[in-house]
């Protein structure tokens, strides 16, 4: 078996979906793969959420689609070693949210931040990376510096996508998301991510998206992830 692929889930500003999209982007890889021992999800969150989730799915009597790992401070000569996992071939890694560097002219955009030798580490080993982006203006400088700084700089592959849109809201601000994507010419999911309370609740659930209930909802909700993984998919295959 070849090295495993590095899938980075990328964005500066914090709460915007980034465990909920690694956690079920993963659930969908392994379902789709037909071997779920062949994928893993690396968390480099301080936070942990993704492990609080994936334990909230064990105890709740249900196993996990995929491998999971904390990778601590502690642990960091870790990541390294991440395309080399024995039976892995997809790796999805959770990443925290991080500080831009205050000082003028600084080349390091993790320069104020706690988890900056992480973000570098993992940056260094990923194959591609998936940006969530919330229909909101305050996801617009974040996101301009995580493609802008830091993801361009290395000449990794990208797909920005339009998370956790609310239809009920109207079209007015995922349509001014999109713009402001497309104004910067970046990579663009045709994909959006539509709010459902069942993502919502799954954390506390104890479940992943492929674990969902099969109702006419839930179907609907699975659905955007399973159109993202494949949308990646082609961008990763350049087609």
């Amino acid at each position: 078996m070849g090295k495993a692929k590095i899938h980075v889930v990328l964005n500066q500003k914090g709460g915007i979906g980034k465990s909920t999209t690694t956690l079920n982007l993963a659930a969908v890889t392994a379902d789709t793969s037909g071997e779920e021992t062949e994928t893993a999800v690396i968390s480099i969150d301080p936070q942990d959420s993704v492990g609080w989730w994936a334990q909230n799915v064990l105890d709740a009597g249900r196993s996990l689609p995929f491998d999971f790992a904390q990778i601590g401070a502690d642990d960091l000569d870790d990541l390294d070693d991440l395309p080399d996992l024995p039976g892995i071939k997809n790796v999805w890694v959770d990443t925290p949210g991080w500080k831009p560097s205050q000082r003028p002219g600084s080349r390091d955009p993790f320069e104020d931040s706690g988890f900056g030798e992480a973000l570098r580490r993992v940056l260094a080993v990923a194959d591609d990376v998936i940006v969530p982006i919330e229909p909101e203006s305050l996801g617009f400088e974040p996101t301009y510096n995580t493609i802008e700084e830091v993801i361009k700089p290395r000449g990794l592959p990208y797909l920005v996508f339009v998370n956790n849109w609310e239809p009920r809201d109207g079209d007015k601000e995922k349509e001014q998301t999109i713009e402001f994507i497309q104004a910067h010419g970046w990579n663009l999911a045709r994909t959006v991510v539509r709010h459902y309370k069942v993502h919502t609740r799954a954390p506390a659930d104890g479940l992943v998206v492929t674990q969902y209930p099969r109702n006419r909802t839930s179907v609907e909700a699975r659905e955007d992830y399973y159109k993202l993984a494949l949308e990646f998919e082609r961008m990763r295959n350049g087609d």
